[in-house]
């Protein structure tokens, strides 16, 4: 029954969705188990990494992950199809670091030490870091449901990573 509902669920956002090509900056939807969250992209600050968001959005890369990471008052961390921080989708994006401040609800770009070595992870920030300003691309802001992303649970595993029930993406597309 799941099953059945996420390929309506799909099907419906696929023939919804606008033409990612506008001069629009594309909406991203993300369905969760509890709700929908709406992320709005920056690509006039991070060109490269938005087109490439965009494009593992659209592929259905990002269906079925998991929030592996989710440390509270700080970020929760998803998009690593290994599900424990490790792994994602083979291609690293250039860093796009820009003026845009880590406050509550900017989702950016998860990395390594290499500034160049983000790929598919992303994090959404549950409030105000400058620590991490000008040192992770900044690419979006979730414009509704963050009391959504509130609702993740918190990991408790090292460093926040979610040992049982991770809460699940069950899909991101373009509006």
């Amino acid at each position: 029954m799941l099953r059945l509902f996420k390929y309506f669920l799909n099907l419906i956002f696929i023939l919804i969705s606008s033409n990612t090509m506008s001069n629009e900056a594309p909406t991203l939807h993300m369905v969760l188990e509890k709700g929908i969250v709406k992320i709005q992209t920056f690509p006039e600050k991070a060109p490269q990494t938005v087109k490439r968001i965009v494009h593992l959005s659209e592929s259905g890369f990002y269906d079925g992950l998991t929030f592996h990471r989710v440390i509270s008052g700080f970020m929760a961390q998803g998009g690593d199809p290994n599900g424990n921080g490790t792994g994602g989708s083979g291609r690293t994006i250039k860093a796009e670091f820009n003026d845009i401040k880590h406050e509550r609800g900017i989702v950016s770009m998860a990395r390594s030490n290499d500034p160049d070595s983000a790929d598919s992870q992303f994090f959404i920030c549950y409030d105000s870091h400058p620590f991490l300003d000008r040192k992770y691309t900044v690419w979006g802001k979730v414009i509704e449901g963050m009391n959504i992303i509130d609702r993740i649970p918190e990991g408790k595993g090292d460093n926040g990573q979610v040992m049982s029930r991770p809460t699940k993406i069950i899909t991101i597309r373009v509006k």
